[in-house]
């Protein structure tokens, strides 16, 4: 959800986004709590019980509203067998213009007329999964965690873990090298054992192709959060990135706030020309709901 797809340092950082998440704040809590606990097997089976979850996850319609150095969108989207479908639906909090309402309705229709741009998005899609996977199986390796103590949290009561690089792990390819440059904290939903919340930071710079092909730079910091939306599915519904780097000669800079809502489960199998035209009706009013 609300990952930027790319290449080297940005296609690596939107990988990060989406491996572990939370909801909300957790208030101190007591520290011996949760002693006697393996904190990386618990997080082990928090990146198992991810992974099984997303066989049998539901698809969505919800709400991405992001805002950014540039822009304040909110898009509607609704994820199908042919992968996301997206609509603009406001800007700056209020909802479009007739024309740049009409221009959105257009570019729809032209997607519905032209399958082929679905597709390459989908394959777009299916190679992020896969590559968030991939990276998700590291986590227990690359870090180094320890139990911190259990504390109410949005999800109840969640097990806190502070997490470090693991000297020892050595990365495996160039997207991996990111974990060599963070830690933090994470937040584990005692009862559901799911990843709940991650705040992490970059403790040193990270380069990409021993720094040709680009560099994130220290002291940026990352947070997400994730809800159980109803029926056992969790969702990422904040996202707060604040990083800067190169990608090359070019400067980069990460200053983006995301935060999804009103999810609501669609028909399994859906096709993408059924979303689109459910897209066509959707209406928000003057105070940002539907």
């Amino acid at each position: 959800m609300g990952v930027c797809r790319g290449k080297g340092v940005e296609s690596g950082l939107a990988m990060v986004l989406v491996l572990m998440a939370g909801a909300t704040r957790a208030q101190q809590g007591a520290p011996d709590a949760g002693a006697g606990m393996d904190a990386q097997a618990l997080v082990r089976r928090g990146v198992a019980h991810r992974l099984e979850a997303e066989k049998s996850r539901r698809p969505m319609e919800y709400l991405l509203h992001r805002v950014d150095e540039r822009r304040d969108t909110t898009k509607a989207i609704i994820e199908t067998r042919d992968g996301d479908v997206a609509r603009l639906v406001a800007e700056g909090g209020k909802p479009l213009s007739a024309e740049a309402d009409r221009a959105e309705l257009d570019r729809l229709e032209n997607l519905e007329a032209h399958p082929e741009l679905q597709e390459h998005r989908k394959r777009g899609e299916q190679k992020d999964e896969e590559r968030i996977e991939r990276l998700m199986a590291m986590l227990p390796d690359a870090f180094v965690f320890r139990m911190e103590g259990v504390e109410p949290c949005a999800a109840g009561r969640c097990y806190r873990l502070s997490f470090a690089p693991n000297a020892k792990w050595q990365p495996p390819d160039m997207e991996s090298r990111l974990f060599r440059g963070m830690a933090g904290e994470v937040w584990i939903s005692q009862a559901a054992e799911r990843l709940v919340r991650l705040d992490a930071r970059f403790i040193a710079d990270v380069d990409f192709g021993f720094g040709i092909l680009g560099k994130l730079n220290q002291g940026g910091t990352v947070s997400l959060e994730q809800t159980e939306v109803g029926g056992g599915d969790w969702e990422l519904t904040g996202l707060t990135l604040h990083v800067t780097g190169r990608a090359l000669v070019k400067s980069l800079s990460f200053q983006v706030r995301e935060e999804t809502s009103h999810y609501v489960p669609v028909t399994p199998g859906m096709g993408y020309g059924t979303a689109i035209e459910m897209l066509k009706k959707f209406r928000m009013d003057a105070g940002g709901e539907r």
